[in-house]
C-alpha cells in the first residue's frame, strides 16, 4: 500500500512538472509529496489453547436442554386441525416418531398425516445451542421446497417452549415469520400450536395439535 501511494504521488509531480516545464516564469514549487503514514492493523492476542479446548468441550457436551428433548423419544401420536380455510377446520390423525442424533445433541422428528387431504410428511431438527443458549429447530416438508428455521427459548414457569423465525411466501418468495408454541401437559402429552401471517398479513393460527404418547 506504501509503495501504490508513493508511486500515484510521483506520478502527480511528474505531470506537473511537464504542464509547467515551458513556462519559465513559473516559479517552482518547493513543497514535497507528504507520505500518509502507514496504518498497522491491530494483530488478535493469541488464543489460549486450554480455553479454547474448554469452550469446545462445553460447546459439544449434552445438557440439560438436551435431555429434556431426550425425553420426547418414541412415537406420538396426534390429533391435529388445519385452519388454513378458518371457515372450514380440517381434522385429522397424524403420526410424530422422534429419536436423539449425535451424541443425544439432536432431537430428529418424522410427521406424518395428511394435510388438506393430500399426504403429508415432515421433518424435524431441534437442537440445543450451548454458546448462544437458545434452541434452534428446522422443518422440511413435502408440501414446500423451503426450510423452516426458527429459535427460541423454554419458559420452566408456563412448560411452553416458544419458537420464533422465518418461512417462505410461496407468492411472493419473501420471508414471513413464524411461530410455535409448545405446550407440556404432562410426561405423555403436549399440545402444538403454529401461528403465521393470514391473508391480510396479520398473524393467525393456521394449524394446533394435541400429542399423546403411544404405549
Amino acid at each position: 500500500m506504501k509503495k501504490f501511494t508513493f508511486a500515484l504521488c510521483s506520478a502527480a509531480l511528474l505531470l506537473f512538472a511537464c504542464n509547467n516545464g515551458g513556462n519559465a516564469d513559473t516559479p517552482k514549487s518547493d513543497s514535497t509529496a507528504v507520505t500518509p503514514p502507514e496504518v498497522k492493523s491491530e494483530t488478535p492476542p493469541p488464543m489460549d489453547p486450554a480455553a479454547m479446548q474448554k469452550a469446545m468441550a462445553d460447546f459439544s457436551t449434552p445438557g440439560d436442554k438436551h435431555k429434556w428433548m431426550a425425553k420426547f423419544k418414541g412415537t406420538w401420536e396426534a390429533s391435529v386441525i388445519g385452519y388454513m380455510d378458518p371457515t372450514k377446520p380440517d381434522t385429522s390423525k397424524a403420526t410424530n416418531m422422534v429419536s436423539m442424533a449425535l451424541n443425544g445433541l439432536y432431537q430428529m422428528g418424522k410427521f406424518t398425516g395428511n394435510m388438506m387431504g393430500m399426504p403429508f410428511e415432515g421433518h424435524s431438527t431441534m437442537g440445543y445451542d450451548n454458546a448462544k443458549k437458545m434452541f434452534v429447530n428446522t422443518w422440511i416438508d413435502n408440501l414446500g421446497s423451503g426450510i423452516i428455521y426458527m429459535t427460541g427459548t423454554y419458559d420452566e414457569t408456563t412448560k411452553t417452549l416458544n419458537l420464533k423465525g422465518q418461512q417462505t411466501d410461496p407468492m411472493s418468495g419473501k420471508d414471513m415469520e413464524i411461530r410455535e408454541e409448545m405446550t407440556m401437559i404432562d410426561n405423555d402429552s403436549y399440545t402444538m400450536i403454529m401461528y403465521g401471517a393470514g391473508m391480510d398479513g396479520k398473524e393467525m393460527k393456521f394449524m394446533e395439535g394435541t400429542f399423546k404418547r403411544k404405549k
